[in-house]
């Protein structure tokens, strides 16, 4: 069995990794590369293997850095199962048909800009190509070791990092492999804790905190409250870049939980995507998979997905209409690092004002929109148009879904021999900091591969 690294290998996005057991090649995540404009370019280059000549894909969860280039692969030839927890088989459509259409409308803006002798340019892909991604998946249930091919077999393990994310376990040659996805904290709300695994030879784990852990759950649900406060007594709004899957509903959550001691009844909130409200769909038809303490909040009232003022707003016009309200309004809106969707309109529209507070709840990737916000900078590019930054910025670390440096320490630790580790999806000071402090507790062998690397399991 061996693995060769070709997406957040140095990053954390992209994911993407090839396996290749009893004479079978396996897929390990097909992620979109998210950032800057010259990363994102990347996303169309041809991939550096023959997607006709795969056999399976198995994918951890249904995040677009790890799904998003899905369409691609099969319209460049795959035609094999795509195997993924039930959950995330019911994710993935709303994730992938949201991107085919932002995708079709970055491409008619470009259009528009483009100059007459320049050639069109052609949306990334298409929801037929997202359709054709839909015929093959193949859903399990968490715990069940299955054979997925001659000689290898899978069984997908809870992660705690949104719902349906997974560790994944893949035995093949004699050797196990461990690819842990995203891992989330101990303690999320909504999920439960990531399984312990005891046994491989090889531990492929993500380091996107490595170098750091996270505030407290409860110093963080303070903040917030403290914004919401603030922000009341400004007479202003609050603007929250969410991801429409994980971060979106575990606001919720935290809204009802604390409906009276926020005084929430005051204010007029907004989750505006039609994509987080389909999710919140899906949410409600996997409670089989809520932690008790989540089982018992969905119980009472509010409800986190009814809360009596919370409105979803699905047409353009609704969303434009928000832009109307004067005070008085919490906003939340993709895409969680800014970088697109409709935060960007409210952001083009609020952020030359000082009543305007903008609350940064997850990871800001280098070369985005929110991480230029998270660094104070004091003038932004929206839409072609520089912004003044007037907004007051709050970064709210605590309610990460990836758990940090302690927790994967933690996650580690409970493998019996200390298998040899490589660690993904992380920069490079994470990575590093990670890799050190594994060598130093526990004397593993770790290994930080590069696009390309390969490594015998």
């Amino acid at each position: 069995m061996d693995i060769e690294f070709h997406g957040a290998a140095g990053g954390v996005t992209g994911s993407m990794h090839l396996v290749e057991a009893a004479g079978r090649r396996i897929l390990l995540d097909c992620g979109m590369l998210q950032g800057g404009r010259e990363l994102e370019a990347g996303n169309a280059e041809p991939f550096p293997f023959d997607p006709a000549a795969l056999d399976a894909v198995v994918v951890s969860h249904a995040h677009i850095d790890h799904i998003g280039r899905l369409p691609l692969l099969v319209a460049r030839g795959y035609r094999g199962p795509v195997w993924l927890q039930r959950a995330t088989a019911d994710l993935l459509p709303v994730m992938l048909e949201d991107a085919a259409s932002l995708a079709a409308s970055e491409a008619e803006r470009a259009n528009r800009r483009r100059h007459p002798d320049e050639p069109r340019q052609a949306p990334l892909f298409t929801t037929e190509d997202v359709a054709a991604v839909l015929r093959l998946l193949r859903p399990l249930d968490y715990d069940v070791r299955t054979g997925i091919l001659p000689g290898v077999e899978l069984a997908l393990r809870d992660a705690g990092h949104i719902l349906g994310s997974c560790i994944v376990e893949l035995w093949g040659d004699g050797r196990k492999l461990v690819f842990s996805g995203d891992l989330g904290p101990k303690g999320t709300p909504i999920l439960r804790d990531p399984s312990v695994i005891t046994e491989a030879d090889l531990v492929v784990m993500e380091s996107t905190y490595g170098d750091r852990d996270h505030r407290e759950r409860s110093a963080t649900v303070q903040e917030l409250g403290e914004v919401f406060e603030h922000a009341w007594r400004d007479g202003g709004t609050v603007l929250i870049p969410a991801f429409a899957v994980g971060r979106s509903q575990e606001l919720l959550y935290w809204f009802a939980r604390y409906w009276n001691e926020w005084k929430l009844e005051r204010w007029r909130i907004f989750l505006d995507s039609p994509m987080a409200g389909k999710v919140v769909a899906v949410y409600d038809r996997h409670h089989e998979l809520f932690d008790e303490q989540a089982t018992r909040v969905w119980r009472q009232k509010p409800s986190p997905f009814r809360l009596p003022n919370l409105h979803y707003t699905e047409s353009t016009q609704a969303s434009m209409g928000i832009n109307s309200i004067v005070s008085g309004a919490i906003v939340i809106a993709g895409s969680g690092m800014a970088n697109g969707g409709r935060i960007q309109h409210h952001l083009r529209h609020r952020l030359d004002r000082r009543d305007t507070h903008v609350v940064f709840v997850g990871y800001q990737a280098e070369g985005t929109l929110g991480r230029r916000l998270v660094e104070r900078a004091q003038w932004v590019r929206i839409h072609g148009e520089e912004v003044r930054v007037a907004a007051q910025i709050h970064t709210v670390g605590g309610l990460s879904a990836h758990t940090g440096q302690g927790g994967l320490l933690e996650w580690y630790g409970q493998f019996r021999g200390t298998p040899p580790v490589a660690l993904v999806h992380g920069e490079d000071d994470a990575r590093q900091a990670l890799a050190a402090e594994i060598g130093r507790r526990y004397g593993a062998r770790v290994e930080l591969p590069r696009l390309g690397t390969r490594l015998a399991v």
